[in-house]
C-alpha cells in the first residue's frame, strides 16, 4: 500500500510492447523512447550478456561459435525467461533515464501488452520476468486493445471497432465495444512466419540458403499480398546448397507473393472467422468504420487491398503501425491505477 502511494509521485510509468520481433518502450510524458529488436547476444556457456537490441541483431547468423544471438520471445510469449529478463532489465534501465530525476527513485510502474487469450502460465511468466528485471508494479493490457487505443479507435463507444494487429509472432484480431473485446482471434502467424516462408521458398526453388535477416529484407523490399502492375525484382545473395559457394539470384515480386501465400491466408481466415462470430449489431457498424490494420505486418504491400476483397469491408493502415501497441500502452498509462485494478484482479 505504501509503495502504491509513493509510486504515484516518485516512480516512472513505463509501457512495454514486448513483441516477438521488436520491443518498444513508452515513458509517460516522453513518448516512445526505445524501439529495438527483441534479440540478446550472449556468451555460450556462461550466458554473459554481450549485447541487447539492435547491436545483438547485427550478430544474427554472423557470430563465432562461442557467441549466440537469441530471440527470447516466440509466438508472442516468453520462450526463454532468463534471457527475456536480461533484455527487459536493459530496456527498463535505459527507459528510466528519460524520466524526470524526481521519478527515478522507485522501481517503475510497468504496463505490458500481452496477446489476447494468453494462458495463466504465460501471464505469470511475463509478470515474473518484469519484476525480476526491475519493475516495481506490473499491469497487463491485451495487445489488440492497446493497438486499438494507440491508433485512435473509439474503443469506449457502444459501437463496434475492429483492429488487426499483425506482429512478428502473432496476429491479433479483435472487435471492440464499450472498452471491452467482444470477439477475438489470436493466431501464431506474423512477420516471422513470412520470413520463414521466404527462406523455404528460396531453398526449394533456387537451392539457395539465406538467413532470416535476408528474408526480412526481401519481404520489406518486394513482398506483397496482392497483385500489382509493378512486378519488382531484387538480387538476393546466399549460399548454394549444392556447392556451398556464394551465389546471387534475381527474384520477382510475384514469386515472393506466392511464397507468402500460406501465412497470409492464415491471417485472412482469422479475420473472416472473427467477423463471422461478431454480433450482428456490431458487424453492421463495421460496414462504415471498416477494419484498421496495425503492427509491422500492416506495412506488407497490398495486405489492405486483399482484406477488402476478402471481407467486402473498407480496410485502413494505421499511421506508424509498428508503434500502435506501444502508443496504446502510453495512453493507458494515463489511467494506470484503473488498469492495474482491472487487470490484476482479472489475472
Amino acid at each position: 500500500m505504501l509503495y502504491q502511494t509513493l509510486s504515484k509521485f516518485f516512480a516512472t510509468d513505463i509501457g512495454i510492447d514486448l513483441g516477438t520481433a521488436n520491443c518498444l518502450v513508452y515513458v509517460r510524458d516522453k513518448g516512445i523512447v526505445i524501439c529495438e529488436p527483441s534479440v540478446v547476444a550472449i556468451m555460450d556457456g556462461t550466458k554473459e550478456v554481450l549485447a541487447v537490441g539492435a547491436d545483438a541483431k547485427k550478430m544474427l547468423g554472423r557470430t563465432p561459435g562461442y557467441i549466440k544471438a537469441i530471440r527470447p520471445m516466440k509466438d508472442g510469449v516468453i520462450a526463454d525467461p532468463e534471457i527475456t529478463e536480461e533484455m527487459l532489465r536493459s530496456f527498463i534501465q535505459r527507459a528510466k533515464r528519460f524520466a524526470p530525476r524526481g521519478r527515478r527513485m522507485l522501481s517503475p510502474r510497468v504496463l505490458v501488452a500481452v496477446p489476447s487469450g494468453i494462458t495463466g502460465v504465460a501471464t505469470r511468466a511475463v509478470k515474473d520476468c518484469a519484476l525480476r528485471a526491475g519493475a516495481g508494479e506490473i499491469s497487463l493490457i491485451e495487445e489488440p486493445m492497446a493497438a486499438a487505443i494507440g491508433v485512435g479507435l473509439p474503443v469506449a463507444e457502444p459501437s463496434g471497432s475492429m483492429i488487426v494487429d499483425i506482429g512478428g509472432g502473432t496476429t491479433e484480431v479483435a472487435v471492440i465495444s464499450f472498452s471491452g473485446i467482444v470477439e477475438s482471434r489470436s493466431v501464431g502467424v506474423g512477420g516471422d512466419e513470412m520470413d520463414t516462408a521466404i527462406c523455404n521458398y528460396m531453398k526449394k526453388e533456387y537451392k539457395l540458403m539465406i538467413a532470416e535477416p535476408t528474408a526480412e529484407k526481401i519481404k520489406i523490399q518486394i513482398g506483397s499480398a496482392y497483385p500489382s502492375d509493378e512486378n519488382a525484382t531484387m538480387e538476393v545473395r546466399g549460399g548454394d546448397i549444392v556447392s556451398g559457394l556464394p551465389k546471387t539470384v534475381k527474384i520477382l515480386e510475384e514469386e515472393i507473393r506466392m511464397a507468402l501465400q500460406e501465412p497470409i491466408v492464415s491471417i485472412v481466415e482469422a479475420v473472416k472467422a472473427t467477423l463471422e462470430h461478431c454480433p450482428p449489431e456490431l458487424a453492421a457498424d463495421l460496414i462504415d468504420r471498416g477494419i484498421m490494420l496495425a503492427g509491422g505486418g500492416a506495412l506488407l504491400k497490398g495486405i489492405d487491398k486483399l482484406l477488402t476483397e476478402e471481407t467486402g469491408l473498407p480496410v485502413f493502415v494505421a499511421e506508424e503501425p509498428l508503434q500502435a501497441v506501444a502508443r496504446g500502452t502510453g495512453i493507458a498509462l494515463q489511467e494506470i491505477d484503473t488498469v492495474h485494478k482491472a487487470h490484476s484482479s482479472a489475472r
